[in-house]
């Protein structure tokens, strides 16, 4: 893996403090709010080098959706940019697949790996979606388990986090 330089800042949600990172070509990663903004921005920052900055304008209206998102605004996040670096193969097929799932509709873990032309590859699209590196933007809470069960959910908060993002965009569990 390439170790990049990316600039990133923290927000504050109806779900509390956020933070984004970009790069040039776009949003490169987003976390959830952590126990503090330091274990944040180190979640953020995996292994690469994180450097606090004013959002350029792109970036400004990528926050203000997702304010709007988890303030119970659902948003279309297709049209942002995204630096999906070093995630290649089937992660980023799963991650583009579950971009396709509209804010209120859920699919299985299942139905998204048969949409990406790997049937029978659930448990690997949830692996994947446990690595997405940009939650909201690409909707993993959006993809359950069998039977509507809400399965995993690797942000802070776990399946409580997962239920209250759904509950923002209408889906009743």
């Amino acid at each position: 893996m390439t170790r990049r330089n990316l600039a990133y800042t923290l927000f504050d949600t109806a779900l509390g403090r956020c933070a984004i990172a970009w790069s040039e070509r776009g949003i490169a990663r987003i976390q959830f709010p952590d126990a503090s903004d330091a274990k944040a921005v180190r979640r953020l920052a995996m292994d690469d080098e994180l450097e606090l900055a004013e959002p350029p304008p792109v970036i400004a209206h990528a926050i203000d959706q997702l304010r709007r998102h988890l303030a119970g605004a659902p948003q279309d996040f297709r049209d942002l940019p995204l630096d999906f670096g070093n995630v290649a193969g089937f992660h980023l097929r799963v991650y583009q697949g579950a971009r396709k799932v509209p804010a209120g509709r859920t699919i299985s873990y299942g139905e998204l790996a048969s949409r990406i032309g790997a049937p029978g590859a659930a448990r690997a699209v949830g692996q994947a979606l446990g690595k997405n590196p940009l939650p909201i933007v690409v909707p993993c809470h959006r993809v359950l388990a069998a039977n509507g069960k809400v399965g995993g959910f690797s942000a802070y908060g776990g399946v409580h986090t997962k239920r209250r993002i759904l509950a923002v965009e209408g889906v009743e569990l």
